[in-house]
């Protein structure tokens, strides 16, 4: 746990789950595990995680590789990529949501160029329940 009285200026890696309560600056990265910000916690920084949940502020890109979380207190200005998302009602939220990179770009180039049969050029999109 990164209390409200830390500062952390730089890289933050291990392995184990993190609660951040106070202030981080630099990049996190716990790609198997879960990273917490808290309603205090206020980041500086693009986080990987298994699952990320924000209770407090975030300025950075996010990658979830399970999940991304952002709740009613939170506050995140920055992308996200993951294959589930929550956001809250009441969350603030600014930036783009990627929720399956790479698959759905290969199947809308497939799909926009149309054959003889299929002239359409509307992109298909296979959405998945997770």
């Amino acid at each position: 746990m990164i209390g409200p009285s830390i500062e952390i200026k730089g890289t933050v890696t291990g392995d184990e789950d993190l609660v951040i309560q106070g202030k981080v600056e630099g990049s996190i990265d716990l790609g198997a595990h879960e990273v917490t910000v808290g309603e205090s916690g206020k980041v500086n920084a693009d986080i990987t995680a298994r699952t990320v949940r924000i209770d407090g502020e975030v300025s950075g890109d996010i990658r979830g590789n399970e999940k991304v979380v952002i709740s009613k207190s939170g506050n995140v200005r920055g992308n996200i990529t993951a294959p589930r998302m929550t956001l809250e009602d009441g969350a603030i939220f600014k930036g783009a949501i990627d929720m399956d990179p790479g698959e759905p770009a290969a199947k809308v180039s497939l799909a926009s160029k149309g054959t003889a049969d299929n002239k359409s050029t509307t992109p298909e999109l296979d959405l998945k329940s997770g």
